[in-house]
């Protein structure tokens, strides 16, 4: 049988982590501060912040919300994040996005201070990280690592394939685990014969966002396959292409009127040696690696050891 990694319970460990070390900095007059901007009204995006500042409050770290309406506009935008860029009690900066049509994105990440930038997304970031010098990371990917660290799966030595070229995730995971001496294959849609590179892989990771993308003929027997992808069905036919026979999951999708389904067929887990499912694998390590790295921005911003991995 292959094995399940638990993301839930690493994403809780790394918490409990979080909350010990921000209790050490509290006890030395330093309590890392995050920013979390959500413009306008998006149902879903909203209880994603919420979640995150309320997880703030759980560890003990500083939180503040901040809320500009959905006509704000690019100039006012960037005048809020100079303002937070000049305030000492916020050590990380987060911008939820997708941003309204009219705000541009790409100039209010690149405003964002570097060393404040806990989304990892600025592209000084993304050239210290591929430098191997002391960066931000993206959380999902610094997700990435953590599950194979914390399950003690190898990776040095080890063939590691990235489907997909995100900057987000495909890119920086590929850099990350070239840092631990896997060696890389990114693959993408000019790819050929796809399957032929992927079953080569030791470590496969999916960021491709297609549902059910690949499939077990694509899996190297034994291989430890990270399913980054959420992507949410609402047809029963999408439902039997992915889920016919479980009654579990049919039970709470006839109730939903929905459910997710990651990058991975789950017929190609039965061939993988580990996978992350979905939900439950790479997910829960979001949150929690930017609760992470809110502390380690802190620990940076003032010359301070960060604590030993």
């Amino acid at each position: 049988m292959p094995r399940i990694l638990d993301g839930t319970a690493i994403a809780a460990a790394i918490k409990q982590e979080v909350a010990e070390e921000v209790r050490q900095l509290v006890a030395h007059g330093i309590r890392p501060g995050l920013a979390a901007v959500l413009v306008g009204n998006v149902a879903a995006s909203e209880i994603y912040v919420r979640s995150k500042v309320q997880t703030c409050a759980d560890l003990g770290l500083f939180s503040e919300l901040i809320t500009p309406s959905a006509d704000t506009t690019t100039e006012a935008m960037l005048d809020l994040v100079h303002g937070l860029n000049d305030r000492d009690d916020i050590d990380g900066i987060l911008i939820q996005l997708p941003l309204p049509a009219q705000v541009d994105t790409k100039a209010l990440l690149d405003a964002v201070d570097p060393d404040k930038d806990v989304d990892g997304f600025h592209p000084v970031n993304a050239g210290r990280l591929q430098a191997g010098r002391p960066a931000l990371a993206p959380c999902t990917p610094a997700g990435i690592l953590e599950i194979l660290r914390r399950s003690n799966l190898p990776i040095a030595g080890q063939h590691a394939v990235v489907v997909g070229r995100s900057d987000i995730v495909g890119k920086p995971v590929a850099m990350l685990l070239l840092h631990e001496n896997a060696t890389v294959t990114i693959c993408h849609s000019k790819t050929r014969d796809l399957p032929a590179v992927t079953r080569e892989a030791d470590i496969l990771v999916a960021a491709i966002g297609r549902p059910g993308f690949i499939t077990a003929e694509m899996v190297k027997p034994g291989a430890t396959v990270i399913d980054v992808g959420i992507n949410r069905i609402t047809t029963q036919a999408e439902f039997d292409r992915y889920f016919a026979g479980n009654a579990k999951r049919e039970a709470a999708f006839a109730k939903r009127g929905s459910t997710i389904v990651g990058d991975v067929h789950p017929q190609a887990f039965e061939v993988a040696g580990a996978y992350t499912p979905v939900p439950g694998g790479v997910g829960p390590l979001t949150i929690a690696m930017l609760m992470a790295n809110t502390v380690r921005a802190a620990r940076m911003r003032r010359g301070l050891p960060q604590r030993s991995a």
